[in-house]
This record gives structure tokens, sequence and C-alpha cells, in this order.
């Protein structure tokens, strides 16, 4: 019986090797595809282009993912993939419950600022209304660990008398979604509306500053204790001299 189990282990080590270098060939084509479509999008971003930026070949892109739209697919899981686990890293149970939300909200911020191709994909997939992204079995996966880092903090500062009880974890994930989101991905349109440069670096602190504001304005019990939530914002607003 042990030299069975041996020997088990010594075949598993092979094929061990084996698929190490296949996920790297795998996922040097999933990079490759994320600057292609992000530069292309869908429509635009061929096989031939991604193959050779992968340094790779068009015959293992079909191998590994079968089609051009499976591998957009796979593009967007990707992506959201890569914004959870960097999300998961954030440390905030240490932090009183006002500045981990502050985190959070820092934290979506940057992540947006830092990776353009995340808007960019998503805003290909919207105008193809979502029809790629229906399509994959594990994209619903990616909402509750982001939606539930959220919901800790909410619960953690209402069990502390400083966030209002009835919030919603989803509602109030999707508007600092929203009010980061679409700062980026419509500045270079504003900045021509608004006559002014929204990717100077003060007026990116200063949106920064303001959605923190916003949110903190949203979640803080509504009986005269918002200085709960301690804020250069608040501190302004509520100093009674």
């Amino acid at each position: 019986m042990q030299s069975g189990d041996n020997s088990s282990a010594v075949i598993e080590r092979k094929p061990g090797v084996r698929e190490l270098a296949a996920q790297a060939t795998r996922d040097g084509i999933l990079r490759a595809a994320i600057k292609v479509f992000a530069k292309h999008g869908f429509a635009g971003g061929r096989i031939e282009q991604i193959s050779k930026a992968a340094k790779s070949y068009d015959r293992m892109i079909y191998y590994y993912f079968g089609s051009k739209e499976a591998l957009y697919i796979a593009v967007l899981e990707e992506i959201y993939r890569r914004f959870n686990e960097a999300e998961s890293e954030l440390q905030l149970d240490h932090l009183p419950p006002p500045e981990a939300l502050r985190a959070v909200i820092r934290f979506m911020w940057s992540y947006y600022l830092k990776h353009p191709e995340f808007i960019t994909l998503l805003n290909t997939e919207n105008l193809h209304r979502g029809k790629h992204i229906a399509k994959s079995p594990t994209a619903r996966e990616y909402s509750s660990p982001a939606v539930g880092v959220l919901d800790h903090v909410l619960k953690q500062g209402a069990a502390q008398g400083l966030f209002r009880a009835d919030l919603s974890a989803r509602d109030l994930y999707l508007t600092i979604a929203a009010l980061c989101y679409f700062y980026l991905s419509n500045r270079f349109t504003l900045s021509a509306f608004l006559g002014e440069d929204l990717e100077a670096p003060e007026a990116l602190a200063q949106w920064q500053a303001h959605v923190i504001e916003t949110v903190e304005r949203s979640v803080v019990r509504n009986h005269g204790d918002a200085a709960n939530v301690p804020s250069p914002a608040s501190k302004r607003n509520h100093h009674h001299g």
C-alpha cells in the first residue's frame, strides 16, 4: 500500500510541471488579450494581434479558450477576479468603521484610476449590453466578496452607533462605484464640457475627497451625531465654537 502511494505521488509530479507550463501560456494569452481588447474592443481585437502580443500562436488560443468570444469572456472574468483579489488585501479589521469605510472608498477610486483597462473593458461590454458576460458561469461570484467587505464595515459601524442601521451594502457599493467610475470613465468628455482638466492631480484629489464626504453623509446616523464620523468635512460642518 505504501509503495502504491509513493508511485502515485511520483506520477502526479510530472503532470504538475506540465500544468504549470500550460497555465503560464494561458496566463500570457490572457494578459495579452486584456491589452488588445481594452485598446480595440471585442470587434476590433483580432486573434492574431493577441497571439503576437503573447508571443504565442493562434492555435494555442483556440486550444486553451476555444473561441474569440470565450477568450473575451475569460478576460472579463479575469479583470473582476483581479479587482476582488486586490480588495481582499485590504486590512480593515484594526480600523474604526469610519476609517475602514474611507479605506474602501480610497481603494475603489485608486483601483479604477490605476487600472484604466478595467473601465475600458466594462464600457465596451456595456456597449454590447452585457451579452458576453451574461454567458459567464462565474460572473456573479465576484460581486459577493466585494459587497461583503462593505457589509461587514457597515454592520460594525451600526453596532457601535456610528452608522445608520438601515443601510444596504449593495446600494452603498453602487453609490461609491458610480461616483468613482463615472468621473474617470467620462473624464475626457467632461473635461471638454466643463472646460477644465479633470485629470489634473488636484482635481483627482478633490473628487476623491468629495466622494468620501458624500458617502459619509449618507451613512451617518440622522439624529445630529454626524460628528461621530470624524473627517475634515464633518469637523467644518459641525463646529460648535
